[in-house]
């Protein structure tokens, strides 16, 4: 159930529910070839849990990065790249997928750097974790799986690439769905001290901010992914072999580094690279969003996040929040597949 705050009144509406029941994704691509066109109506309910992974992962050499990444739908769909975030991996998407590749889209979902099967292809390059990196990655696959354009659809990490790519390169993004809302920052907005109450749902960034930190994550990363599964999602009942799905993707040999990085940077403890500096200055601007966009928020979300209304006049293009009910936390896409997968259908023709 949803709760939709308008902008324009233009709306898709999607004309009846399927009840075909869902199949794994490694035979929703056969299925879904037939047709090029999406089918907005084949987005039927689904169980969260019903599918348990992607079966095969492929790999392709794009910018500093071999990435991996599954696939499903036709191959002349339009492209929907699923961007997840931190602790989470590509299973955040396992039921997302073969909705989406079941309505004639095909789906990319890659694994960010130092998560699975994504490596760098030279050591020297620097483990970097800054966002406006995440997003030149993306930037990157896009290109070397010859697409043009993309409804990028992402949470936490992958929800601020979106946004990223969404403000610096709308050619390339046809629509997005952004769990959250308005995502970009900058360093120097991260030296803005918050109330004591904010400050502590930042916890584990300062934690990150010492070597303590860094030594305790790379001991302990399953554990503490754990941690933020429960305190980010209090109400959702993930059991053990769902968690260890995606823990195992924590076994990257780079993933602590970019974690550490990634935080560190936020509050300007760490340098990034200088061929990022003017993609820097351009988002420490925060500028406006004109692609069409749908925002969602979880009603038990216990992650830090902005209130919808401080941001919304940052999308300037076709625009909808949606409040996603029933205890909903932050890993939403995971937790309310059927929504997820809807709002990208609905986004698609805004």
């Amino acid at each position: 159930m949803s709760e939709e705050i308008k902008h324009d009144r233009r709306r898709f509406l999607a004309t009846s529910a399927m009840t075909l029941a869902a199949v794994q994704l490694g035979t929703i691509g056969s299925a879904a070839a037939q047709s090029s066109k999406p089918n907005p109506a084949s987005i039927p309910p689904i169980k969260p849990g019903t599918n348990k992974s992607f079966g095969s992962v492929k790999q392709i050499d794009a910018g500093v990065l071999n990435v991996g990444y599954s696939e499903a739908g036709p191959g002349n769909g339009t492209t929907v790249i699923l961007l997840h975030g931190w602790p989470y991996d590509i299973h955040s998407f396992v039921d997302v997928a073969p909705l989406l590749a079941k309505a004639g889209y095909r789906v990319i979902v890659p694994y960010v750097r130092g998560y699975g099967a994504t490596r760098f292809l030279s050591s020297d390059t620097l483990r970097n974790g800054q966002p406006s990196a995440l997003a030149v990655d993306t930037i990157a696959l896009m290109d070397a799986l010859k697409i043009q354009k993309a409804i990028l659809a992402g949470f936490d990490w992958g929800a601020r690439t979106a946004n990223i790519i969404a403000a610096l390169w709308p050619e390339r993004c046809k629509a997005m769905v952004s769990v959250s809302g308005y995502l970009i920052g900058s360093q120097e907005q991260g030296k803005t001290p918050l109330p004591p109450k904010n400050e502590l749902q930042w916890w584990y960034q300062y934690y990150f901010a010492t070597e303590r930190g860094r030594a305790g994550y790379d001991k302990y990363r399953n554990d503490f992914a754990r941690l933020i599964w429960q305190i980010a999602s209090p109400k959702w009942k993930f059991d053990d072999a769902t968690f260890e799905r995606s823990a195992a993707s924590f076994n990257n040999p780079d993933h602590v580094s970019i974690v550490i990085h990634n935080y560190r940077w936020r509050l300007g403890l760490a340098e990034g690279e200088s061929k990022y500096d003017d993609l820097e200055k351009r988002l420490a601007e925060f500028p406006v969003i004109n692609v069409p966009t749908i925002t969602l928020q979880g009603d038990a979300d216990g992650a830090p996040r902005p209130d919808p209304s401080s941001y919304a006049k940052k999308f300037s293009g076709k625009y909808s929040h949606r409040l996603i009910q029933g205890g909903i936390g932050h890993n939403l896409p995971q937790e309310a597949p059927q929504a997820f997968a809807k709002a990208v259908v609905d986004v698609d023709g805004y």
